[in-house]
């Protein structure tokens, strides 16, 4: 307990200072003090966080459905522009000083004009000596400027924060509509060949469609699904592998989001394994609801599928926090290795219990590929393969990117994907 509330407290303490750094830079450096756009971006700076904070709790927190719609738009696409933001402008604190140099340079200093000479004829005075320069440095002939005007001038400042900020501001709500459009828009299908030297020549050419991570949720809904379904359905696949993550929310609230997937079509049927989102919202209920929809969930099961190879499924991970979590010996026990056997696990890293247990290829889900740019890099420490297929032993590991999106609604580097996997025999 204590461990959480430090993890709590270094969290909160961090997202308040990255907080205070896009207010400094976005509302402070480039506005008047009491005036509106000031008021304004200081109010939006305390408000879209807790917006966000609501929006992250409020499922978990059994807050109605209804209300969750409303906190999550701002709140999750917030933390998409937050992050690029601050990016954008961690980049502008290089190109400040270069840019105040830049201008000090361009910019025409004010001349000062000679004295007139005296005439040698009239006598007078000896003229009292010129006041000191306070602006840029003279010339001893012609009495111009010749030094670089001053960098720190206030307008100059001014003027440099309000183009690095509007720039990243740019920038960041580019790169987030531009993301948002894409998972809106529904994924793309990506096609890859995965030869198996088992797989007997009647089954050469067998399409899986493999599609996971679809997360129904206060922002994808039904429309979403019809999406998904109509383009799978449009591969005219031999069978079809839901791979986990289906929803993030109750049976209650997004049963009716889930039902177009009733109109799945494929030659060998539709098959359905756990992802740890079902765990966040009722495992049990969701195996149940997809049954009555027409698909089958493999739960730590095996059947033969009539091409000429098994197929088996296990349970996420997750799920051990329930007494279900993947059973590999319940799933491939006992079979005929002499058959090709084609696995669904939600999570890459189950892929070495695939290997010792003579899988030939697993299909999952999971990271996203990394969803938002730099987390590929993260997703890359927790997983085997972030997205596509690799090899381990005669283990070959298939990851899609996902059709949906978790948090916000937004993929920059790592669009969503259906895949159709064709399998190849050696024999063909």
């Amino acid at each position: 307990m204590v461990v959480l509330l430090l993890v709590l407290v270094v969290v909160l303490a961090l997202l308040g200072g990255v907080h205070w750094y896009v207010w400094r830079r976005l509302v402070r450096d480039v506005t008047a003090p009491g005036g509106l756009p000031r008021r304004l971006g200081t109010a939006a700076v305390v408000a879209l966080p807790l917006f966000s904070l609501a929006a992250l709790v409020s499922s978990r927190a059994g807050v109605p459905f209804r209300l969750q719609q409303v906190l999550a738009w701002p709140g999750q696409l917030w933390l998409a522009v937050l992050l690029y933001l601050v990016l954008a402008l961690l980049v502008g604190e290089a190109v400040r000083p270069l840019l105040r140099t830049w201008l000090a340079r361009r910019t025409p200093a004010a001349a000062v004009t000679a004295p007139e000479p005296v005439p040698v004829s009239v006598p007078a005075a000896a003229p009292e000596p010129a006041p000191a320069a306070t602006g840029p440095a003279t010339g001893p002939a012609t009495g111009l400027a010749t030094g670089p005007a001053d960098p720190t001038d206030p307008s100059r400042r001014l003027f440099v924060s309000r183009v690095v900020g509007g720039a990243a501001a740019a920038v960041a709500l580019g790169t987030v509509g531009h993301g948002t459009y894409g998972v809106l828009r529904g994924p793309r299908v990506k096609r890859v060949t995965v030869p198996l030297a088992k797989i007997p020549r009647a089954a050469h050419g067998y399409r899986i469609a493999v599609v996971s991570d679809i997360h129904l949720g206060p922002i994808l809904g039904r429309a979403h699904t019809e999406r998904i379904v109509a383009t799978i359905n449009s591969t005219q696949p031999d069978l079809i592998a839901v791979v986990g993550d289906l929803v993030d929310g109750t049976v209650a609230d997004l049963g009716s989001a889930a039902e177009p997937l009733a109109r799945l079509r494929a030659r060998h049927g539709s098959f359905f394994v756990t992802g740890n989102h079902e765990y966040f919202s009722g495992a049990d209920a969701w195996v149940d609801h997809v049954r009555e929809l027409g698909l089958r969930p493999l739960r730590n099961e095996r059947l033969e599928i009539a091409a000429g190879f098994d197929l088996a499924g296990v349970d996420d991970v997750a799920g051990e926090s329930e007494g279900r979590g993947p059973d590999f010996g319940r799933a491939l026990g006992d079979r005929d290795r002499a058959r090709a056997a084609v696995l669904l696990a939600h999570q890459p890293i189950v892929v070495h219990d695939a290997v010792r247990h003579g899988v030939d290829l697993q299909l999952s889900g999971h990271t996203h590929g990394g969803q938002l740019w730099p987390g590929d890099l993260l997703a890359g420490l927790a997983n085997p393969t972030v997205a596509g297929l690799e090899r381990y032993g005669d283990t070959q590991l298939y990851v899609s990117r996902g059709a949906g999106a978790w948090g916000p609604p937004v993929r920059v580097g790592a669009p969503s994907d259906i895949t159709v996997v064709e399998l190849a025999s050696k024999q063909a």
